[in-house]
């Protein structure tokens, strides 16, 4: 009776481990049905969302289509539509690095895509620029990725595994003692050298690594995007409400993004002398860096909200947002119906810098 009983119990637990994969296998089988039926519609442009309040903007333009279709991939929801002419796929990241790289390498992984379209708002490193306007870069890099290095050492000495090729003292460092609010005096914390990211290109060798620090962007796409430079963007939040200074659109050399929320004057102040960096903010990165070892053309489109710590009271964002994410939108839009008529180069760019 007893091994009746153990055999009954077994089978039971089998049947709750196997009924699963059983119903995850035919869920599968749809999910690759429906995106290879939306692929035999492509191909189409990836358009690369951070947020629900950078979304919503495009969702409601008047020159987005969008259509009931949509697949769910990997805790992903990937929208169908048009804007212009031009079949788009769009996909919210969520916040962060490693949210937009996860995001866009399932985009470029399972759908017929001829470019990526990123856009967002940003805070702004160059005091050049102003609240509202749409800063489009060059090139982007990834800058918290970093050899912190030991107290005691400077740029002379090597970094730990800097022989082996995993560390360098190419890029620079910050020498955080020269931001002591006691003037002239040392703390512990020493230097931190900005690394490249070790990338694996789709046609390059397995396993075989190499490193990049300035992602450059579609060469084809850039060219594209100076166009838009005389575009009018919106300068007020209301009737009441609007910017001292008229928001434009301006091409840049720099911009980058780390897992941080950056609102320090003078970090800001650093990388803009630094690097001639733009735009600061959390995910352009890593939308970059997958679609460049995918060999695919993306831009990015960042609008300014605010003055990395720069503020008077508190961080204009908050104030913002809204205006700097429609300026995005509208520009995107507008970038996106450029390709409908225009063939960009299928290069991607140099990394010269």
């Amino acid at each position: 009776m007893r091994s009746v009983n153990f055999f009954i119990i077994l089978v039971f637990v089998v049947s709750i481990v196997l009924l699963p994969n059983e119903a995850n296998g035919k869920l599968l089988r749809e999910t690759q049905r429906l995106i290879d039926e939306a692929n035999a519609l492509g191909p189409y442009i990836g358009v690369v969302i951070p947020n629900n309040f950078e979304m919503n903007p495009l969702l409601n333009h008047p020159e987005y289509k969008g259509t009931q279709n949509f697949i769910d991939i990997g805790g992903r929801r990937f929208r169908f539509g048009s804007v212009g002419e031009k079949p788009v796929i769009l996909v919210m990241t969520g916040l962060g690095m490693l949210n937009s790289g996860l995001a866009t390498e399932l985009l470029l992984s399972f759908f017929d895509i001829e470019g990526v379209v990123h856009y967002g708002i940003a805070g702004n490193a160059n005091p050049s620029l102003n609240i509202g306007d749409v800063a489009i870069p060059q090139y982007w890099s990834h800058s918290a990725l970093w050899s912190w290095q030991r107290y005691g050492s400077g740029p002379e000495n090597k970094l730990p595994l800097e022989d082996a090729g995993d560390y360098t003292r190419e890029f620079g460092y910050l020498n955080i003692a020269k931001y002591s609010t006691k003037t002239g005096s040392d703390n512990l914390l020493g230097n931190i050298w900005y690394q490249p990211e070790e990338i694996f290109p789709v046609d390059g060798v397995p396993e075989n690594r190499q490193h990049i620090f300035w992602v450059p962007v579609n060469d084809g796409y850039y060219t594209l995007a100076k166009t838009l430079e005389s575009m009018e963007l919106e300068g007020c939040l209301n009737t009441t409400s609007c910017l001292s200074t008229q928001p434009k659109v301006t091409t840049v050399q720099r911009g980058t993004s780390a897992s941080i929320y950056l609102d320090n004057a003078d970090y800001r102040t650093f990388i803009y002398s630094k690097f001639n960096i733009s735009p600061v903010e959390m995910e352009s990165a890593a939308v970059a860096l997958v679609s460049h070892q995918q060999r695919k053309p993306f831009i990015v489109i960042r609008a300014l909200s605010d003055l990395a710590g720069g503020g008077e009271h508190s961080n204009e964002a908050d104030t913002f947002i809204d205006l700097a994410a429609k300026n995005s939108v509208d520009v995107a839009v507008a970038f996106i119906k450029l390709l409908v008529n225009n063939i960009a180069s299928s290069g991607h760019g140099s990394s010269d810098v």
